[in-house]
């Protein structure tokens, strides 16, 4: 096997990523509702989750994946970023998480007013599935509509939605290890989950493939939004980009408030290793972009 150079992969993917991202999100939405949505999710954040999409895509094909393939994964991976940016609209408000400071700028309610911020994320949601269904297109249909389906469930009330629901239902409530993965696993984990997942069907992975990808995802998923907490109480908020300390300050309950701080980094790193495990278990010939990518989550540092 030849030698994978992680950070130039990632380079060409996050360029691509954000070209493609410019040229999909409209500057010309009627009465600045472009600019909105691309204030919201241009020239900002980790991209994590098109990466996710991306090395999928590469684990399942390889480099010789055909033309169709690359483009569905590349809407796929746009498609899961905007719907991760309207979520970030949406959680930002004053009816929500009521917060400020998003990617190190003001949010988007703070810059453009809440109704403006709120149909922004209206129209990134919507939009993302208009990716996933172009007209004119090679990708097969039935690609297109599975696509579709893994994004809404991913998005929706048993997944990011519902995640979201318990997060605001459980503020000042002791919530037990169990029911704090639940809701990890649906507020953060799902679209990370959903990522790996689209990636696979981009190639036509089959079932055990998928059913492997789907075990990496979910725990690297729940890794993620541990380290989360962990840096919500570790690290300031220029690091960040956003608020440091909200969760405490809020009286949400996070692995930290549950576990304390050693106890969280220890179950990071458990989880970590059961992604990391997941892949070897997949058969795929090479998963080290996704390798790499677990790696990344556990030692983040914003």
């Amino acid at each position: 096997m030849s030698s994978f150079d992680m950070p130039t992969w990632s380079r060409q993917q996050l360029a691509a990523v954000e070209q493609a991202l410019s040229d999909w999100v409209p500057p010309h939405a009627p009465a600045d509702l472009g600019q909105a949505m691309r204030y919201a999710v241009l020239d900002g954040g980790k991209r994590l989750r098109p990466l996710l999409v991306l090395a999928s895509l590469k684990a399942c094909a390889g480099d010789q994946a055909a033309d169709w393939m690359d483009e569905a994964g590349m809407r796929a991976a746009c498609a899961i970023e905007l719907i991760h940016a309207y979520s970030l609209v949406h959680d930002d408000m004053p009816c929500m998480d009521n917060d400020v400071l998003r990617r190190g700028k003001p949010t988007v309610h703070v810059q453009f007013g809440e109704a403006a911020a709120l149909l922004a994320g209206d129209a990134l949601q919507t939009l993302a599935f208009e990716l996933l269904t172009p007209d004119n297109s090679h990708i097969p249909a039935q690609v297109q509509a599975r696509l579709c389906g893994l994004l809404a469930r991913g998005a929706g009330h048993a997944g990011m939605a519902g995640g979201q629901a318990i997060d605001l239902a459980s503020v000042g409530i002791q919530l037990s290890l169990e029911q704090l993965r639940l809701m990890h696993r649906c507020k953060t984990g799902a679209l990370l989950e959903t990522s790996v997942q689209m990636g696979a069907v981009a190639a036509q992975a089959n079932a055990q493939t998928m059913g492997a990808l789907l075990a990496y995802g979910q725990a690297l998923g729940v890794a993620f939004q541990v380290v989360d907490d962990i840096l919500d109480v570790t690290a300031d908020t220029a690091v960040l980009g956003k608020t440091a300390g909200k969760d405490a300050d809020n009286d949400k309950p996070t692995y930290v408030s549950l576990l304390g701080l050693e106890a969280a980094r220890k179950e990071a790193a458990a989880l970590a290793a059961q992604a990391q495990q997941a892949l070897q278990d997949s058969g795929l010939a090479d998963t080290r972009a996704l390798q790499a990518l677990a790696d990344w989550v556990l030692q983040r540092e914003h």
